[in-house]
């Protein structure tokens, strides 16, 4: 298959750029606004490992997609780390014409344990969920899974394996994690590792999510500025999701995802594949593309990159624009755990 002439673009002029791609849909925490514990394991419907793509079949597809325009790849979950070998996955992907990123985003409990395979088959950088440095608030926000030291001993393991930049993500609760923010900067102030504090949003439909629980960036802006100096930075890319902001002391940096506050779908490039195989077009889709099934029953590349690119051309997506429409309300939303975040 040779790459396509014609920029792929979707109905608002959107090219196709960042591909996730989720490699397992099971975690080994239960955060409250992803996989709350209180949900029955039931109601998840985890999938049976038959049902996975395998790795070369990842592969073949991220292929098809670079061909399409995708040159930026993230590794998600659920927790990327408990699939088996994926070191091998990450060797197969670097290596793949086009693809010039590679990341990973985990909650870096297991990451000391593989940070320097994966540094070694590849992998570029790494995100690392990390909500609070407080003992009894990062339990609430795991579901009394892991520990700080477990989180910490992976992002030292990861900086040692020049996994870099590393960048924490921090999705703030109002009333759950909030006072803690001040605490997890000022820790990671002087070093290289960028803090993005994220509005917390309704993704999926387990976390019951009520506006009044999302803290705005205006409001962390604030909170930060009291404390610190901030200066703006210029975005590193067009499309970029976070808000740069420079201790003025020269400290470092950190980001702001204004998901709700200030929805950035305009400037979206990216598409999400399931560890099933099922192509989503926005991180709050209720319905996807499958591609595992048309690539197990013999379609060719052509045909698998014909079925993207009509899926893309028609994407409409915008939901973070329009969410407080209520004719744009959606009760079955795929959950985060599921397409990564």
């Amino acid at each position: 298959m040779n790459k396509r002439e014609n920029e792929l673009l979707d109905h608002f002029g959107r090219p196709l750029r960042d591909l996730r791609i989720s490699v397992m849909d099971r975690c080994n925490f239960r955060c409250p606004y992803c996989m709350p514990e209180e949900a029955p394991e039931p109601d998840l419907n985890f999938l049976e490992s038959p049902n996975r793509l395998r790795f070369a079949e990842i592969i073949r597809l991220t292929s098809i997609f670079a061909n399409l325009g995708v040159h930026k790849l993230r590794i998600t979950g659920g927790e990327p780390l408990l699939r088996k070998n994926l070191y091998e996955l990450v060797a197969g992907l670097s290596e793949l014409p086009g693809i010039n990123d590679v990341a990973l985003t985990t909650n870096a409990s297991l990451l000391e344990r593989y940070a320097e395979s994966l540094g070694q088959a590849g992998l570029g950088r790494v995100t690392v969920s990390l909500d609070s440095l407080d003992p009894k608030v990062f339990q609430l926000m795991t579901g009394h899974r892991g520990s700080v030291e477990l989180v910490l001993a992976g992002i030292e393991a990861a900086l040692a394996a020049g996994l870099t930049p590393i960048k924490i993500n921090v999705v703030v609760q109002r009333g759950a994690n909030d006072h803690t923010l001040l605490e997890l900067l000022e820790y990671f102030r002087g070093t290289e590792i960028i803090v993005r504090l994220i509005e917390y949003m309704d993704v999926g439909n387990l976390n019951h999510w009520k506006p009044e629980n999302t803290v705005s960036s205006v409001d962390l802006l604030e909170l930060i500025s009291n404390k610190w100096l901030l200066e703006p930075v210029e975005e590193n890319y067009h499309g970029e999701v976070a808000q740069r902001w420079a201790y003025a002391d020269g400290q470092g940096e950190i980001g702001l995802i204004s998901s709700v506050s200030e929805p950035f779908c305009g400037s979206c490039t990216r598409a999400r594949l399931s560890s099933d195989g099922v192509l989503y077009n926005c991180l709050f889709a209720t319905q996807g593309l499958d591609l595992r099934s048309p690539m197990r029953e013999g379609a060719s590349d052509d045909e698998l990159a014909d079925m993207i690119s009509e899926a893309w051309r028609i994407r409409r997506d915008r939901y973070s624009e329009v969410r407080n429409q209520a004719s744009v309300a959606r009760s079955n939303k795929v959950e985060m755990y599921y397409i990564g975040g």
